[in-house]
């Protein structure tokens, strides 16, 4: 198993068990795009991704992103969205990414406290916990 598969597995136990429980909304398909455009402009960027409709057969995905696009299903949890919008973020247009790494991190973090309103030292805390790293932001 990769380092870059191993860094998702323990980010995906982290949202389960700290992000998951703290927020339940789902987003319904229709309306995804607009809060996609709105965090998109809350954080400084112009030309958000697009959202499209997740293949069906991706069976196993929730939710993909790129720089350009975001594929999710009929709803979504409002933070899962936030996560592929913070994969989109630290996207290139040419398809690199920082994965699950620690710039993808630093900026999930920024996303679930600005928009999703989660706490910021609860945040931090439970990932250096679940030895999860993540940048720090300037300014």
């Amino acid at each position: 198993m990769s380092r870059h598969d191993r860094a998702a597995i323990r980010l995906y136990a982290w949202e389960d068990a700290v992000v998951a429980p703290r927020d339940r909304s789902l987003v319904p398909f229709a309306r995804l795009q607009a809060l996609v455009d709105h965090v998109w402009a809350a954080e400084g960027r112009r030309w958000p991704p697009r959202i499209r409709p997740l293949p069906k057969q991706a069976r196993r995905i929730v939710a993909r992103a790129s720089r350009t696009a975001i594929e999710a299903p009929a709803e979504l949890p409002s933070w899962v969205l936030l996560h592929e919008i913070a994969h989109a973020l630290t996207a290139e247009v040419d398809g690199s990414h920082a994965g699950h790494g620690p710039a993808f991190v630093a900026a999930y973090l920024r996303l679930l406290e600005r928009h999703a309103r989660m706490d910021r030292a609860l945040l931090e805390a439970t990932l250096a916990e679940a030895g999860i790293a993540w940048t720090a932001e300037a300014g």
